[in-house]
């Protein structure tokens, strides 16, 4: 019947076969469903409720082995992924997507550039340096990097990635952290920690012609696209500049890249970007990004989960926000 439909279908199917991998995503992820809420204080009767789930489900499964049809096996985790009959680009994106992702509990910490030149005179994009203040939030941030992201639950050193833009602020606001090299797994495995990776697909949103100019400037030179852009902020594209439409399309395979990772990633970028990146993982409305709060000094800490994102928002500095050329308000 579903194959009368004028679309593509494709079945996913996932296999696990490792019970470590079973029994640890039941207990992060299945023992607080609300279908245990009885079980709120007994969370091991709560395990072996759904262990029982997962027999009783054995009896009746049938895995996927039509060659006719269109599948991808995820088998132990993405640890093997078999597909049959994919063609055509967006089923190809499918397949790319599902071996890119994992159910391994991991953070990413999202942080803007420390106070810049341009921020503190209320102008917008260029390539400016960082004020005196911008250099403490660096030093800072290289401080909450060594002894939080470096860190595990247990306060044992582990792997950790850093990621920045191409332009000046972002360079200098990393330049305090330090690169130390870890011996991982029996000794043999040398891993730099926070190996710097410079992205130009993290650069700010170019405001074109309007670029290094107040808002207040925009609004009394070009009027008229002042008014658009307070219309539509998320459609909106400065004359020769770009919108956050051209922002997601240089996003697209920086996220998928931090699907795949398992370690810790700091990304000390932008306003518009972090933006978008922030939406993603919470799941927001991406016309509603544009008005989303990025504040300066405050690093923001998400960990994506089976069925939500964990956050936390972690500020460095005494005072939340500066001048930076914005009107939205902080969200906390």
């Amino acid at each position: 019947e579903l194959q009368r439909l004028p679309l593509k279908l494709i079945y996913i199917e996932s296999i696990c076969t490792d019970d470590s991998i079973i029994d640890k995503n039941i207990w992060d992820a299945k023992v607080t469903l609300p279908d245990y809420d009885r079980y709120r204080k007994k969370r091991e009767k709560a395990f072996e409720d759904f262990k029982q789930r997962i027999a009783n489900y054995e009896k009746v499964y049938e895995r996927m082995d039509e060659d006719h049809m269109s599948w991808v096996k995820l088998i132990n985790n993405g640890q093997r992924v078999v597909f049959n009959r994919i063609h055509g680009f967006l089923p190809g994106r499918i397949v790319q997507f599902l071996t890119n992702i994992h159910a391994i509990p991991h953070s990413f910490y999202l942080s803007r550039h420390g106070q810049s030149e341009y921020n503190e005179t209320l102008k917008i994009g260029g390539d400016s340096s960082l004020t005196a203040y911008g250099e403490e939030y660096a030093q800072k941030l290289a401080h909450f990097s060594e002894h939080t992201i470096c860190k595990d639950a247990n306060g044992e050193e582990t792997k950790a990635r850093l990621w920045t833009s191409s332009l000046q602020r972002t360079l200098q606001t990393a330049k305090y952290i330090a690169h130390p090299k870890l011996r991982c797994g029996d000794g043999h495995e040398e891993w730099l920690q926070m190996d710097h990776r410079i992205y130009r697909n993290l650069d700010e949103l170019y405001a074109g012609i309007c670029d290094g100019m107040t808002y207040e400037e925009i609004e009394r030179i070009y009027p008229d696209d002042f008014r658009r852009r307070s219309e539509d902020k998320f459609g909106y594209r400065y004359p020769r500049g770009e919108s956050y439409l051209d922002i997601l399309s240089r996003l697209d395979p920086l996220v998928m890249e931090m699907e795949s990772y398992r370690e810790p990633l700091l990304i000390i970028g932008h306003q518009a970007v972090l933006r978008l990146l922030y939406g993603y993982f919470t799941g927001k409305r991406r016309e509603d990004c544009p008005r989303l709060s990025i504040p300066l000094n405050t690093v923001i800490k998400l960990t994506p989960r089976t069925y939500d994102c964990e956050e936390e928002r972690i500020s460095l500095m005494d005072t939340l926000m500066q001048k930076d050329g914005q009107t939205e308000p902080p969200s906390h």
